[in-house]
């Protein structure tokens, strides 16, 4: 009997040992058979848009909230009462899992309530193919402002953004040109804050334009030639001030008599402006000249004109 129940209970042991052996190996086998449905079912899921622009810029929230309170704390805190939470969250929905070329003017409607603000007159200054030197300017001369130097300007400037309908609602590896499509995020998000920042104008309003850009210094199709002059309202702007730049030993391309500013300054009489336009506005050449000091072009500064 001894005998008996000690081979009855090894009997057991082996049953329970290919028992578990089997069980562990049915556990493996389901956890690879998932891990391999799982990166099926991945690779056949949607995947991000392609595009030719860059991307979403990397770390995109601490970006804006970052500018977002330098601005209305550190800058001009008078705008103190902003807030950057409800301004990121309204950006984000303007786009978050949606096609980029489908994007419209009412997406940015609540981000634009919440982040414009008052823009003091005589202050406001458009541009036109002059990015660098503008704003060489206005970081040396506190008494205007580009769009760029509001809020919104201040927090979108050199930043990229776009959505996408799949996982994770963003898209990081690149966003549309304009090329793509037009109503992509960049594209009506800059002409509608164009379009606020014109209206916003009062009293005299000064333009920076390159006079020489050998395809015209005015251009129609620009943001400025297509909204800004457009939005400017009569009644609150007294004057439009034409500041024509020519790069410091670039080519002269057009003057204040040239044909684009003939055109420009035949749109803005026909609503009733009243213009003056420069060849080389002295404190904006000097600030060119900055970097080039023994230029010949330097050495003439006294060469500004003004045509009425």
């Amino acid at each position: 009997m001894p005998l008996r129940s000690g081979s009855a209970r090894a009997r057991q042991r082996s049953v329970l040992l290919v028992g578990s052996a089997v069980l562990l190996a049915a556990l493996v086998l389901a956890v690879v058979l998932a891990s391999l449905l799982t990166h099926e079912k991945q690779e056949l899921g949607p995947k991000m848009m392609k595009w030719k622009d860059r991307g979403t810029t990397k770390n995109l929230q601490e970006v804006i909230l970052g500018r977002c309170y330098s601005y209305v704390m550190a800058r001009y805190p008078e705008l103190g009462d902003k807030d950057c939470l409800k301004i990121w969250e309204s950006l984000k929905h303007a786009f978050i899992y949606k096609n980029p070329c489908n994007i419209t003017s009412e997406d940015y409607e609540p981000l634009m309530e919440l982040a414009t603000h008052p823009i003091p007159c005589n202050k406001s200054l458009l541009w036109s193919k002059t990015s660098d030197l503008v704003h060489r300017y206005t970081k040396s001369n506190q008494n205007f402002l580009t769009l760029e130097d509001t809020l919104l300007g201040y927090m979108a400037d050199r930043v990229s953004w776009c959505g996408d309908p799949s996982d994770p609602g963003i898209n990081y590896e690149s966003c549309p040109k304009r090329s793509e499509c037009e109503s992509n995020p960049s594209s009506v998000f800059w002409k509608m804050a164009s379009k606020l920042f014109a209206e916003a104008a009062c009293g005299v309003v000064q333009v920076m334009l390159n006079g020489s850009v050998e395809a015209g210094a005015f251009r129609s199709s620009s943001i400025f030639g297509s909204i800004e002059i457009f939005n400017l309202n009569p009644d609150k702007v007294s004057e439009v001030h034409i500041w024509l730049m020519h790069d410091i030993g670039g080519p002269q391309s057009e003057s204040c008599s040239g044909h684009s500013i003939k055109r420009l300054k035949s749109i803005l009489e026909e609503r009733n402006f009243k213009i003056t336009c420069v060849d080389n506005y002295r404190p904006v050449q000097l600030l060119q000249c900055v970097h080039n000091p023994d230029h010949t072009d330097c050495r003439l500064c006294t060469n500004t004109t003004a045509t009425p």
